[in-house]
C-alpha cells in the first residue's frame, strides 16, 4: 500500500473553543500515540484527512516541525450532519512491525441461483506488516450450493498477512431464498377460481 504525506503542526492550545478554531481554519485536531509515546497534539490539513480516510487503513506518514512518523488512523470523529472530520486518533507505528487491523471482505463469483448470500463478517482481521497492510480479501463463491458456507480458515489471505481472528467463525452462508407467498388479490382470484370451477362441476 502507498502512503500518504500530511503535514502536521504541534497542537499546544485545547479545549472546545480551540477546536472549533482549528475546524474553522479547514484543519483537524489529531492525537499521536503508541510505543510508549507521550501523546503528541497535532493539527492537520482537513481536506487532506478526508481525501486520505478514503482508504481503509491508510498508512499516514506526518512530516512537520518535530514530526516525522508513520501512523494509522485508530479512531475517527466525524461531524453527525456534514460528515466532515472533528478529530483523528492516529497510532505510531514503525516499518518492518506487525500491527492487527480489520480488512474489507467482498465476493466474487456466482453462486447457485437457488440461493442468497448471508454474509456474516463484513471484515476480518489479520496481522501484517504496518507498510504493507492488504487493502481487503475477496471470497470465491462460483457454484456454491444451498447450505454452504465459508469459515475464516478457508480465506486466501494476500501474501504477507496472517488470520488474526478465529479460524472457525464463518464469514458467509449460502441459504435457500425465500418462498413469495401469493399477493391478497392472487390469492382471491385463485379462491374465486376454484369456487367457479366447483359450481360448473357441480351443475354437471
Amino acid at each position: 500500500m502507498s502512503e500518504v504525506r500530511i503535514a502536521a503542526e504541534p497542537r499546544t492550545v485545547f479545549g472546545k473553543g480551540a477546536a472549533r478554531k482549528i475546524r474553522r481554519a479547514d484543519k483537524v485536531p489529531a492525537v499521536l500515540y503508541g510505543h510508549g509515546i507521550d501523546p503528541k497534539h497535532l493539527t492537520l490539513p482537513g481536506h487532506e484527512v478526508l481525501l486520505a480516510l478514503r482508504t481503509p487503513n491508510v498508512l499516514i506518514h506526518l512530516a512537520g516541525e518535530g514530526v516525522d512518523e508513520l501512523a494509522l488512523p485508530k479512531g475517527v470523529q466525524r461531524d453527525p450532519i456534514k460528515g466532515f472530520v472533528e478529530h483523528v486518533d492516529l497510532l505510531l507505528v514503525k516499518r518492518g512491525e506487525k500491527v492487527t487491523v480489520e480488512i474489507p471482505v467482498t465476493t466474487v463469483g456466482d453462486i447457485n441461483p437457488d440461493g442468497l448470500i448471508d454474509l456474516q463478517l463484513v471484515s476480518v482481521a489479520v496481522e501484517a506488516e504496518a507498510t504493507h497492510i492488504p487493502t481487503g480479501v475477496e471470497v470465491d463463491v462460483d457454484g456454491l450450493e444451498v447450505g454452504a458456507s465459508v469459515t475464516a480458515a478457508q480465506l486466501r489471505l494476500p501474501q504477507g498477512a496472517t488470520l488474526a481472528v478465529d479460524a472457525d467463525a464463518v464469514v458467509l452462508n449460502v441459504i435457500a431464498k425465500p418462498v413469495e407467498a401469493p399477493a391478497e388479490g392472487e390469492e382471491a382470484a385463485e379462491g374465486l377460481a376454484a369456487e367457479g370451477e366447483g359450481a360448473e362441476a357441480a351443475a354437471e
